[in-house]
Protein backbone atom coordinates (compact mmCIF):
# COMPACT_ATOMS: atom_id res chain seq x y z
CA UNK A 1 0.00 0.00 0.00
CA UNK A 2 1.25 3.12 -0.80
CA UNK A 3 1.30 5.73 1.92
CA UNK A 4 1.81 9.41 2.03
CA UNK A 5 3.26 10.71 5.64
CA UNK A 6 2.68 14.40 5.62
CA UNK A 7 3.19 16.88 8.33
CA UNK A 8 1.37 20.35 8.71
CA UNK A 9 2.86 23.39 8.33
CA UNK A 10 4.40 25.77 10.65
CA UNK A 11 2.42 27.09 13.31
CA UNK A 12 1.59 30.52 14.89
CA UNK A 13 3.78 29.67 18.32
CA UNK A 14 6.94 30.95 18.97
CA UNK A 15 9.70 29.01 18.45
CA UNK A 16 10.97 27.09 21.51
CA UNK A 17 7.22 26.62 22.52
CA UNK A 18 5.96 23.08 23.64
CA UNK A 19 2.38 22.81 21.99
CA UNK A 20 2.19 18.71 21.30
CA UNK A 21 -2.05 18.47 21.25
CA UNK A 22 -2.39 22.01 22.07
CA UNK A 23 -5.24 23.06 19.46
CA UNK A 24 -2.89 25.92 17.52
CA UNK A 25 -3.62 27.70 14.66
CA UNK A 26 -0.95 27.47 11.08
CA UNK A 27 1.11 30.64 10.46
CA UNK A 28 -0.28 32.64 7.51
CA UNK A 29 -0.15 32.85 4.76
CA UNK A 30 -0.48 28.79 3.91
CA UNK A 31 -1.75 28.46 0.68
CA UNK A 32 1.39 28.69 -0.91
CA UNK A 33 2.75 25.67 1.12
CA UNK A 34 -0.06 23.67 1.02
CA UNK A 35 -0.08 24.28 -3.42
CA UNK A 36 3.26 22.47 -3.36
CA UNK A 37 2.37 19.70 -0.86
CA UNK A 38 -0.75 19.03 -3.07
CA UNK A 39 1.58 18.57 -6.07
CA UNK A 40 3.32 15.71 -4.27
CA UNK A 41 0.38 13.61 -3.52
CA UNK A 42 -2.13 11.30 -5.82
CA UNK A 43 -5.13 12.83 -6.73
CA UNK A 44 -8.02 10.52 -5.15
CA UNK A 45 -6.03 8.78 -1.89
CA UNK A 46 -8.01 8.35 1.18
CA UNK A 47 -6.97 11.39 3.66
CA UNK A 48 -6.78 10.99 7.18
CA UNK A 49 -5.89 13.42 9.55
CA UNK A 50 -5.16 14.07 13.31
CA UNK A 51 -8.42 16.23 14.67
CA UNK A 52 -6.33 19.47 15.21
CA UNK A 53 -7.25 22.40 13.71
CA UNK A 54 -3.45 22.63 12.11
CA UNK A 55 -3.45 19.04 10.01
CA UNK A 56 -7.37 19.07 9.37
CA UNK A 57 -7.09 22.50 7.41
CA UNK A 58 -3.97 21.17 5.56
CA UNK A 59 -5.87 17.98 4.68
CA UNK A 60 -9.39 19.51 3.89
CA UNK A 61 -7.04 21.40 1.00
CA UNK A 62 -6.01 18.67 -0.25
CA UNK A 63 -8.46 15.88 -0.69
CA UNK A 64 -11.65 15.75 -3.22
CA UNK A 65 -13.86 14.10 -0.67
CA UNK A 66 -14.43 13.96 3.19
CA UNK A 67 -11.64 13.37 5.36
CA UNK A 68 -11.11 10.85 8.53
CA UNK A 69 -10.70 12.47 11.58
CA UNK A 70 -8.91 9.82 14.28
CA UNK A 71 -7.90 10.99 17.61
CA UNK A 72 -5.05 8.19 17.81
CA UNK A 73 -3.14 10.82 14.75
CA UNK A 74 -2.73 13.17 17.76
CA UNK A 75 0.61 14.15 18.72
CA UNK A 76 1.65 13.51 22.00
CA UNK A 77 0.39 14.58 25.02
CA UNK A 78 2.51 16.75 27.11
CA UNK A 79 0.48 17.32 29.84
CA UNK A 80 1.24 19.42 32.27
CA UNK A 81 4.25 21.11 29.36
CA UNK A 82 1.64 22.16 26.96
CA UNK A 83 1.94 25.95 25.68
CA UNK A 84 4.82 26.31 28.20
CA UNK A 85 8.45 27.57 26.66
CA UNK A 86 10.39 24.25 26.52
CA UNK A 87 13.18 26.27 29.36
CA UNK A 88 10.49 26.83 31.52
CA UNK A 89 9.56 23.20 32.46
CA UNK A 90 11.14 22.12 36.09
CA UNK A 91 14.58 20.64 35.58
CA UNK A 92 13.42 18.00 38.04
CA UNK A 93 10.56 17.00 35.02
CA UNK A 94 12.44 17.75 32.43
CA UNK A 95 16.00 15.52 32.74
CA UNK A 96 14.69 12.35 33.06
CA UNK A 97 12.17 12.48 30.65
CA UNK A 98 14.90 13.97 28.04
CA UNK A 99 17.21 10.89 29.38
CA UNK A 100 14.43 8.57 28.15
CA UNK A 101 11.62 9.84 26.33
CA UNK A 102 10.40 6.83 25.30
CA UNK A 103 9.24 5.47 28.60
CA UNK A 104 9.32 8.42 31.21
CA UNK A 105 5.66 9.64 31.25
CA UNK A 106 4.98 13.61 31.07
CA UNK A 107 3.54 14.71 33.94
CA UNK A 108 -0.18 14.02 33.24
CA UNK A 109 0.55 13.48 29.85
CA UNK A 110 2.13 10.74 27.64
CA UNK A 111 5.37 8.55 27.07
CA UNK A 112 6.92 8.39 23.54
CA UNK A 113 5.47 4.39 23.79
CA UNK A 114 1.82 5.59 24.85
CA UNK A 115 1.94 7.20 21.42
CA UNK A 116 3.44 4.74 19.71
CA UNK A 117 0.90 2.29 20.74
CA UNK A 118 -1.86 4.77 19.63
CA UNK A 119 -0.50 4.69 16.19
CA UNK A 120 1.02 0.95 15.50
CA UNK A 121 -3.52 0.53 16.54
CA UNK A 122 -4.66 3.01 13.75
CA UNK A 123 -1.83 0.96 11.29
CA UNK A 124 -3.31 -2.00 12.29
CA UNK A 125 -6.95 -1.06 12.26
CA UNK A 126 -7.55 1.20 10.24
CA UNK A 127 -4.87 0.96 7.36
CA UNK A 128 -4.79 -2.81 6.66
CA UNK A 129 -8.61 -2.46 5.85
CA UNK A 130 -7.97 0.24 3.35
CA UNK A 131 -5.65 -1.16 0.63
CA UNK A 132 -6.95 -0.46 -2.57
CA UNK A 133 -6.04 3.32 -3.36
CA UNK A 134 -3.32 5.53 -1.90
CA UNK A 135 -3.63 6.78 1.32
CA UNK A 136 -2.40 10.32 2.59
CA UNK A 137 -1.89 10.80 6.77
CA UNK A 138 -1.44 14.66 8.09
CA UNK A 139 -0.24 14.42 11.37
CA UNK A 140 2.48 15.76 13.63
CA UNK A 141 6.44 15.00 14.00
CA UNK A 142 5.91 12.62 16.70
CA UNK A 143 3.02 10.69 14.93
CA UNK A 144 5.32 10.36 11.64
CA UNK A 145 8.14 9.83 13.28
CA UNK A 146 6.30 6.41 14.97
CA UNK A 147 4.79 5.52 11.83
CA UNK A 148 8.51 5.56 10.49
CA UNK A 149 9.75 3.54 13.28
CA UNK A 150 6.97 1.04 12.85
CA UNK A 151 7.58 0.22 9.15
CA UNK A 152 10.75 0.41 9.12
CA UNK A 153 11.55 -1.74 12.52
CA UNK A 154 13.86 1.78 14.33
CA UNK A 155 14.12 1.73 17.95
CA UNK A 156 11.71 4.11 19.20
CA UNK A 157 15.10 5.46 20.89
CA UNK A 158 16.25 6.20 17.49
CA UNK A 159 12.97 8.17 16.16
CA UNK A 160 14.42 11.40 16.10
CA UNK A 161 16.97 10.03 13.56
CA UNK A 162 13.50 10.66 11.10
CA UNK A 163 13.95 14.28 10.18
CA UNK A 164 10.31 15.22 9.87
CA UNK A 165 10.31 19.03 8.65
CA UNK A 166 6.99 21.50 8.57
CA UNK A 167 5.10 20.74 5.19
CA UNK A 168 7.10 16.99 4.63
CA UNK A 169 5.65 14.72 2.00
CA UNK A 170 6.95 11.46 2.74
CA UNK A 171 6.16 8.58 0.65
CA UNK A 172 6.19 4.98 2.08
CA UNK A 173 5.18 1.19 1.25
CA UNK A 174 3.53 -0.70 4.27
CA UNK A 175 2.87 -4.11 3.42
Amino acid sequence: MEVYLVRHTETICEKGICYGQSDVELLSPYLPQFERIKTQIPAGAKVYSSPLTRCVTLAEYLSETAIQQDVRLMEMDFGDWEMKLWEAIPKDDFEPWMNDFVNVQVPNGEAFTDLFHRVEDFLTNELRENTNKPIVIVAHAGVIRSILCSVTQLPLKDAFQNKVDFGAVLKIKID
